[in-house]
């Protein structure tokens, strides 16, 4: 790499929502920008957790001079613990809050000890990371403790903005700090990583202190309990839920492992103030009036295993819904999560519960900033050039649009993939080449061990069913037994099961007429004989796996 430059490789978040994740290298040396996850698909059958791929990294892992993180969401900072498995144990630098979330992380992986953990002051002195100087610039979101990152580089200044939105009272009163973000335009920023999230979305984001307000509204008219899912990071949300619930004599009962875990993490570093005498246990809520309960869950996107689905199903140990009871949903759900949130709200509304949720209150407000926002930023820094990130590619466009209409020209818009790699010198930006940049699936204890052809096998067997064959082959005289034929999850009649025993019969025979005996090859040969057999009856293609027993 030339004197003067530095290279910009997004290995995630780029043309999607989640795992985001950016290096940053100069002179033989990089440093990382968050290390976030995504959740799995539809499609993903099987699978618990979506990372980046870290080959790029693994390769050249004693050049990481640190890993930062903006903020403590699960798509910036979840995959943390796989990376480090993977590059070792870099400096890890991260805001307060953050670093109680990631501690509590680590500590699970049993990679804690080894962590080497350095707290964020957005306020203090920049820190020397090789040849980069980093500054960190305070940023209100939907979680506390968020922070922009300023890298002086030998390629020139760039600014990542990490995840924000201009809130003007926000609930800790920890505004996006706009006079910072002026200095350092004024200083000139010759690149800008921005948040793309709400770029389509005209006009500004709500302030949190509105779902507050819906809070005061809402809860204090409700006779029966009330129930608050959101997301488990959501700190400010909790608070306010809580302070409702304080003012009108409402137990507060905390139900689901991460909501707990964040809570008590926030109240023991100063983030929330819950009096004691208002947390209850899930055991003690059958002695209370309902009129005097107020639920704090997980399960705003209906994950399966999260405490507001398994209510929704009748299938929480402590917590059933009753007539006259209220769900308030206080998140949006997350594209691809949709279906699973309106499931649940269905089942909810069936056992008699009233759901209000982003389409029928003003219970939510997003934590990115809308289209003016995004405009206030560009008109702060006035970049020389733009690269959108976090959104996926219709968020970049239109991020892209915001900034060619605040006079970055056209050739100083970078369109990137995760993967590219983007190079920024004194002489302007531009895409240089490519880097592998896939996806790595966990799946249960196993990282990486789920490939595309275990999700093809998965998705086939969960369309079509899986179908063995079981036939015997006689080692002397070379006789058969009748083939034997198990299906799962393959509903057809008794005739076509008896058809397709037919065939295998037959292409065992064909296989000794032919004095074809070595085992691979009759298996292949039923393969195919009973697989065509049916689809010409059925169109479909279940998993046909023949078994060859000799004797």
């Amino acid at each position: 790499m030339a004197d003067g430059t530095c290279r910009i490789i997004p290995l995630g978040g780029l043309g999607e929502v989640g795992k985001n994740m950016t290096a940053f290298e100069a002179e033989g040396s990089i440093v990382v920008v968050d290390a976030g996850l995504a959740f799995p698909r539809d499609e993903h059958l099987g699978v618990d957790l979506v990372l980046p791929d870290f080959s790029y990294l693994s390769e050249r892992r004693a050049d990481i001079r640190g890993v930062v993180l903006t903020h403590g969401h699960e798509d910036h900072v979840g995959a943390l613990p796989y990376l480090l498995r993977e590059v070792g144990a870099p400096a890890i630098w991260a805001t307060k809050l953050t670093l109680g979330l990631v501690k509590s992380k680590l500590d699970e992986h049993g990679l804690l000890r080894s962590s080497e953990l350095r707290e964020i002051d957005p306020d203090g002195a920049p820190i020397q990371l090789g040849p980069f100087r980093l500054e960190f610039i305070r940023m209100a979101h939907s979680i506390p403790d968020c922070v922009a990152v300023v890298l002086e580089t030998p390629g020139g200044r760039i600014v990542c903005t990490g995840d924000y939105k201009i809130d003007h009272t926000p609930v800790d009163g920890l505004k996006t700090d706009v006079g910072r973000l002026a200095e350092i335009g004024n200083r000139g920023v010759d690149l800008l990583l921005g948040d793309s999230t709400n770029a389509e979305l005209p006009g500004v984001t709500g302030s949190e202190r509105l779902v507050g307000e819906a809070f005061r509204q809402l809860i204090p008219a409700r006779t029966g309990r009330v129930l608050v899912a959101s997301f488990a990071s959501n700190v400010h949300r909790m608070q306010q839920a809580v302070d409702v619930a304080v003012q009108v004599g409402r137990k507060v009962c905390v139900v689901g492992r991460s909501m707990r875990k964040n809570l008590n993490i926030a109240r023991s570093l100063g983030y929330m103030e819950v009096p004691d005498d208002t947390l209850i246990r899930p055991a003690e809520l059958d002695d209370h009036p309902p009129e005097r309960i107020l639920i704090l869950c997980t399960g705003s996107q209906g994950e399966p295993l999260s405490a507001l689905t398994r209510i929704a199903y009748r299938d929480h140990p402590a917590v059933k819904i009753e007539r006259g009871d209220s769900v308030i949903i206080s998140a949006k759900p997350i594209p691809g999560n949709e279906l699973r949130v309106h499931d649940a709200i269905n089942r909810l509304a069936r056992s008699g519960a009233e759901v209000l949720h982003q389409a029928n209150a003003p219970v939510h407000v997003s934590g990115h900033g809308n289209a003016e926002e995004l405009r206030l930023v560009l008109a702060l820094l006035r970049p020389r050039a733009v690269m959108p990130v976090h959104g996926e590619f219709r968020m970049l466009a239109a991020h892209a649009q915001l900034a060619r209409d605040s006079g970055v020209p056209a050739n100083s818009i970078v369109m990137a993939e995760n993967g590219s790699v983007v190079e920024l010198s004194p002489r302007g930006v531009q895409i240089v080449g490519q880097v592998e940049s896939g996806v790595t699936f966990v799946d249960g204890l196993g990282v990486g061990d789920v490939r595309d052809v275990a999700l093809r096998d998965r998705r086939r067997l969960s369309e079509d069913g899986v179908l063995i064959v079981v036939a015997t082959l006689a080692s002397g005289d070379g006789a058969t037994a009748a083939p034997e034929l198990i299906a799962r999850g393959f509903s057809e009649p008794g005739p076509l099961l008896e058809e397709m025993r037919e065939e295998a019969r037959r292409v065992l025979d064909e296989c000794l007429r032919g004095d074809v005996r070595e085992i691979k090859l009759v298996q292949e040969h039923l393969h195919d004989g009973v697989g065509q057999l049916v689809y010409d009856r059925t169109g479909r293609r279940p998993m046909i796996l023949p078994v060859v027993i000799e004797v």
